[in-house]
């Protein structure tokens, strides 16, 4: 697989990803992760696992936080495999930043979120 299809690849993991969540729907959410995936999410905590992860993106929900968008978003290289993304975000009711999304592609050729690291900076 070239570069450039590995990065179209996890470009439309993110698309993926974000038509989940503003469908609000957190099992979709999880699916993009890896199943031994950890994501940081500031200022709520670590969660490991789809299960944990999923539970975390339900209880975002239920609060009715939606309509995420993306905003400079930056793709780099990474060191071993896959991609490093990095990008402002805004919901109806909050902002923040992902300070760093690696996406890889798993033996079944889809792009998922080994590691996930955002923060809330704010609400709206």
């Amino acid at each position: 697989m070239s570069d450039q299809q590995l990065l179209a690849k996890c470009q439309a993991g993110i698309s993926t990803w974000q038509l989940a969540f503003n469908q609000q729907d957190a099992a979709g959410c999880a699916a993009r992760y890896t199943s031994d995936s950890v994501m940081d999410a500031r200022p709520f905590g670590t969660f490991k696992g789809r299960q944990e992860i999923q539970a975390f993106w339900q209880g975002i929900m239920d609060k009715s936080f939606a309509d995420v968008e993306y905003t400079n978003v930056s793709w780099e290289a990474a060191e071993d495999q896959g991609y490093i993304l990095s990008s402002s975000w805004t919901m109806n009711k909050a902002f923040g930043v992902v300070h760093r999304e690696h996406w890889v592609i798993e033996e079944d050729g889809e792009a998922r979120l080994l590691s996930d690291d955002f923060e809330v900076q704010g609400e709206r």
